[in-house]
């Protein structure tokens, strides 16, 4: 029985990102790997916690995502940090290179995942979080939990 080609699983996700930023945009793009780095996706050994993206030169690039060398993959392994170029059409990244140059945002990878046979990853348009705002941020999680924790309470 084929598999189903809608089905997706997560590989890295950064968490990081949403208490950094404010989120305002996301993009789905593909990601140009070798045949090592693929293995080592589908095992689960990638971290997204400090990557970013970069546009150079029209083209789209992934920094600091590490991608661990796959045990079996001996002389074909790359470098973990190496940047990875990002497939995008060309007014996808044209847009997304005016919004960072005129507006002050960042581009920030939110999750790793496969798609079917595919590794995609979900980038974001992203704004900076001032510290206060990351407090506002934390209370209202604080507080929401506690809601929840007493409602749960009420119910028993």
């Amino acid at each position: 029985m084929p598999k189903d080609k809608t089905s997706e699983k997560l590989l890295a996700q950064n968490k990081k990102a949403y208490h950094d930023y404010f989120i305002d945009e996301t993009f789905q793009a593909g990601i140009e790997l070798v045949g090592t780095e693929v293995k080592s996706l589908r095992a689960g050994r990638c971290n997204l916690k400090d990557s970013f993206v970069r546009i150079d030169r029209g083209q789209a690039f992934v920094e600091g995502m590490h991608v661990s060398p796959y045990e079996q993959g001996n002389i074909f392994n790359k470098d973990p940090l190496r940047p990875r170029r990002l497939l995008l059409h060309k007014r996808e990244i044209n847009r997304l290179f005016g919004k960072v140059m005129r507006e002050g945002y960042t581009i920030v990878p939110l999750r790793a995942y496969l798609s079917g046979s595919l590794v995609k990853l979900d980038i974001a348009l992203a704004k900076g979080k001032k510290l206060y705002d990351k407090r506002d941020a934390m209370a209202q999680k604080t507080q929401r939990r506690e809601a929840e924790k007493e409602f749960k309470v009420r119910n028993l």
